[in-house]
């Protein structure tokens, strides 16, 4: 109901730390609230604003979005503007929302991919279902082989030019491509601020290069998938039960990539409970570990799972011990 929602007072009380992106003036929370999943028109609307009241009474002032996701694809961003304009409209000023182009969004050859017509005509269809005069971050969600990159960097650039998006940003760029994008951006007056690659303990491939071009870029990095879709909690420890992501049939997580890494995994729990964490916290501190990473994007199915993630923030520190283990731990799974 419109109004209902009354903010907590206290949401910037210190429990989330903010760390600047990259060279940026912009401050992203060390959480950010991802909206890949639980958040379509499939899943339940009151859970779905449930957590995003929650998400933003805990500090967390980053909702992450794109055209494709729901599903059907648009319907998060649908949900979204929902919620935004019954609970978070009067406090859009704190407020960091971001979208994405870039898969698959609608039929016929200019629904996909980095086309100027793609990318532009896709944002103006996010600002609407999001009733937003504009987001702050605008991302190039993939490279395009097909399309030059000067064409799609045009396109973020204009997009920022034009006032319906405060920022740039690129996603699942490679290093090389990475810098490519960035010095275009450069040149044409709007900086990138922020790249989102996919990392975890599991997955660590931006260690080699995208970090050290991030940092000498000064361009910001937020993480996403940061528990490998599950693998880095204790769902899989005994096993891949029949109602979890592994256990369907069809998906992102195949029940070979977890029977992969499960070896891993159980060794790394224990350190996780001497640290007094669940794996899933030790999980997330571990990205913000790296000195490259602004921010961590979670999902959430439940406000319940919200939280426990959250408490991540109350151990972010590691011992040199502690790393050196489990660089060893992850070495073993190379």
């Amino acid at each position: 109901m419109y109004g209902a929602f009354k903010a907590n007072p206290d949401r910037y009380d210190g429990r989330m730390p903010y760390k600047r992106c990259g060279n940026s003036g912009l401050k992203l929370p060390a959480i950010s609230l991802g909206l890949w999943h639980n958040f379509g028109k499939v899943d339940s609307r009151d859970m779905a604003q449930a957590i995003v009241r929650h998400a933003f009474d805990s500090g967390i002032t980053h909702f992450d979005l794109a055209n494709n996701y729901g599903p059907p694809p648009g319907s998060a961003e649908t949900n979204f503007g929902k919620f935004y304009r019954d609970d978070l409209k009067p406090h859009r000023h704190e407020l960091v929302i971001s979208t994405k182009a870039g898969y698959l969004m609608w039929d016929g050859p200019y629904g996909d991919w980095g086309s100027r017509k793609y990318i532009l005509n896709s944002l103006d269809q996010s600002l609407e279902r999001m009733q937003l005069d504009y987001v702050d971050i605008f991302y190039h969600h993939r490279p395009d082989p097909d399309t030059p990159l000067e064409e799609s960097m045009g396109a973020l650039a204009s997009a920022v030019q034009q006032g319906k998006a405060l920022y740039a940003g690129i996603s699942n760029y490679p290093a090389d491509k990475a810098v490519e994008a960035f010095k275009l951006l450069k040149e044409l007056n709007t900086p990138c601020i922020i790249h989102q690659p996919r990392y975890s303990m599991l997955d660590r491939w931006i260690e080699n290069g995208l970090t050290e071009a991030l940092d000498t870029h000064g361009v910001g990095c937020i993480t996403f998938s940061p528990l490998a879709q599950g693998q880095l909690t204790n769902r899989y420890l005994e096993g891949i039960p029949e109602n979890s992501r592994a256990g369907k049939e069809h998906g992102y997580l195949q029940q070979a990539e977890v029977e992969k890494n499960i070896a891993i995994v159980r060794q790394l729990a224990p350190i996780a409970e001497q640290r007094g964490q669940t794996l899933a916290q030790m999980a997330l501190a571990w990205t913000l570990a790296n000195p490259t990473v602004t921010s961590t994007l979670i999902g959430a199915s439940s406000v319940r799972q919200l939280q426990e993630n959250l408490a991540c923030l109350e151990n972010l520190s590691f011992s040199d011990q502690e790393l050196q283990t489990i660089r060893s731990i992850l070495h073993t799974g190379s």
